[in-house]
C-alpha cells in the first residue's frame, strides 16, 4: 500500500470516528469498529477483561448509563460476542502482532474516547461544512482522538503489509476514557507495558504550530486527581422551621472558594480547580443535597499528594462544619513523568530527511495532564525507553472547544513518525538481538 494509500485511510478513518463520537468507557462502537479492523488484517486482539484490569477503571458511568449505551451499541450493530466481552464499561482493544523473527517490543498507545461537549454547527465548521460532525447529540471529538486512532489504524495496516521485512513484536494500545484519567492504569496494571523495549505515543495540537513540524517529547505535564464530592444534608421549610435543616448547599459553596486557599507549593506548580457546583431544590427549603466536581494537580507526586491531601482534608472538615454527611469518590488520576533521552534520539534521527516533516523540535513545554504517565513510567521502570509526542498544526479554537478542529494534513506527518520509528527499530537487518 503506498503513501497516498494511507493517507485515504487516514482520512477516511478519522470523518468515520469523527461522526461516532463516545465517551470513556462507553466506546462500544468505537471499540468494535477498531477490532473488526484490525482483526481482518490478522492481528491478535484482546478485548473486554483481558485488554484492562477492570478493579484499576475509575469514574465508571453508572449502571444505567452503561446499561443504556450497550443497548443502543447492540442496535447500532455490535456483535453480541463483543458486547459480552465489554459489558459494563470494559471498553479499548489491545492488538499485537509478533513477526516471527527475533527483535524489539515496541508499544504504541492510542487514545480513543471523546468529550461530552455539543459540537457547533456553524458553516465555518469543516466537520459540518463537509458532513462528517457528530451524530450523537451532547457527545464530540473536540481533542483529537479520532485522529489518534484513525493513525493507529494506519500504522496497524503499515506493519501487517510490511510484516516481512520487520522484525520483532508490536503493541497497538487503543486506550478508552483518556479523559479525566481513568483509562491508561487499567491497561497498565493488565500488564501489557511489561518487558516493553520501546513505547511511543503522542497528541495532535496542543501548541499551535504548522503541519510538519514534530516534537520528539513533552515536559510539563502534571499529576492530577480528579474528585467527585457529595454533601448529604436534612431538608427543611426555610420559613417554618429552618432549625430542623443541615444545609449541604452551604457546605458546598463554601468548600468550593476554601479550597482555593490551599497554599501553592514551593517545590514547584500546584493547581486546584472546582470545575462544577450543584446544590439545592428552590428558595424556601434547606438544602439536603450539594455536590462538587473538582481537580487537584502537581508538578510531581510529592506536590501532587500534598494538596490532594489537604483538598481532602478541607471537604471534610467542612462537611464537619456543618453537620452533613461527605462522600469523597476518586474518579481519575495521572501521574507525572519524563520522557526518555533515547526514545528522543531514536525519533529525530529515525525522522531526519522525511519529506513531510519539516522539522524536529527535541522538546517542548505543556500543561495540563496525561495518563499516559502511568506506561511511560511503567516501560521505564521496566527498563525501557518511552516518550510523548506532539504533531504540529494550526489551531483555530483550542482543545475542548465546541469549534475545535484540526488541519487534516497532520494526519500523514504523524503516520509518517510512527512508521519511521517502526523502520528504524524493526528493520530485520543488523537489529536482531
Amino acid at each position: 500500500m503506498n503513501e497516498e494509500s494511507l493517507t485515504t485511510i487516514l482520512k477516511n478513518w478519522r470523518r468515520t470516528l469523527h461522526q461516532l463520537p463516545e465517551l470513556g468507557f462507553l466506546e462500544y462502537r468505537t471499540t468494535f469498529t477498531i477490532g473488526k479492523e484490525l482483526e481482518s488484517l490478522g492481528f491478535t486482539l484482546h478485548i473486554g477483561q483481558d485488554a484492562l484490569r477492570s478493579e484499576s477503571r475509575k469514574g465508571v458511568p453508572s449502571q444505567q448509563e452503561l446499561q443504556k449505551h450497550e443497548a443502543e451499541a447492540i442496535e447500532w450493530g455490535v456483535e453480541q460476542s463483543w458486547m459480552e466481552l465489554m459489558e459494563g464499561g470494559h471498553t479499548g482493544v489491545v492488538a499485537t502482532w509478533d513477526t516471527g523473527k527475533p527483535g524489539k517490543h515496541s508499544a504504541f498507545r492510542f487514545d480513543i474516547d471523546a468529550l461530552p461537549i455539543h459540537e457547533t454547527h456553524d458553516s465555518t465548521h469543516l466537520p459540518f461544512k463537509e458532513g462528517f460532525h457528530s451524530k450523537v447529540d451532547g457527545a464530540m471529538h473536540a481533542c483529537g482522538h479520532d485522529g489518534h486512532t484513525a493513525i493507529g489504524i494506519a500504522l496497524a495496516h503499515f506493519i501487517h503489509n510490511n510484516s516481512e521485512s520487520l522484525s520483532g513484536t508490536f503493541t497497538l494500545l487503543f486506550q478508552p476514557a483518556e479523559e479525566g484519567g481513568r483509562g491508561a492504569k487499567g491497561m497498565t496494571d493488565r500488564g501489557w507495558l511489561q518487558h516493553v523495549d520501546e513505547f511511543y505515543t503522542g497528541h495532535i495540537g496542543i501548541h499551535s504550530m504548522p503541519v510538519g513540524t514534530i516534537a520528539a517529547s513533552v515536559e510539563g505535564f502534571l499529576a492530577s486527581s480528579k474528585l467527585n464530592v457529595t454533601y448529604k444534608g436534612r431538608s427543611a421549610h426555610a420559613g417554618m422551621n429552618p432549625e430542623e435543616g443541615k444545609n449541604a448547599l452551604l457546605a458546598a459553596a463554601t468548600a468550593s472558594t476554601q479550597l482555593y486557599t490551599i497554599p501553592r507549593h514551593s517545590a514547584g506548580a500546584s493547581r486546584i480547580n472546582v470545575g462544577k457546583l450543584q446544590a439545592g431544590a428552590g428558595r424556601n427549603v434547606i438544602a439536603d443535597h450539594g455536590y462538587l466536581e473538582l481537580e487537584t494537580r502537581g508538578e510531581t507526586a510529592a506536590i501532587q499528594d500534598f494538596v490532594h491531601a489537604e483538598a481532602t482534608r478541607m471537604i471534610q472538615s467542612v462537611g464537619d462544619l456543618y453537620d452533613v454527611s461527605t462522600e469523597i469518590e476518586e474518579v481519575g488520576e495521572t501521574s507525572s513523568f519524563e520522557c526518555s533521552q533515547e526514545a528522543v534520539d531514536a525519533v529525530q534521527a529515525r525522522c531526519i530527511g522525511s519529506s513531510v516533516i519539516q522539522e524536529i523540535l527535541p522538546v517542548i513545554a505543556v500543561s495540563g495532564s496525561e495518563d499516559a504517565s502511568f506506561m511511560v513510567n511503567e516501560v521505564q521502570q521496566q527498563g525501557g525507553i518511552a516518550t510523548y509526542m506532539l504533531f504540529g498544526t494550526p489551531l483555530v479554537f483550542g482543545h475542548h472547544h465546541p469549534s475545535f478542529d484540526f488541519d487534516e494534513e497532520v494526519l500523514p506527518v504523524a503516520l509518517e513518525t510512527y512508521i519511521n520509528i517502526v523502520k528504524g527499530g524493526h528493520t530485520c537487518a543488523g537489529l536482531v538481538r
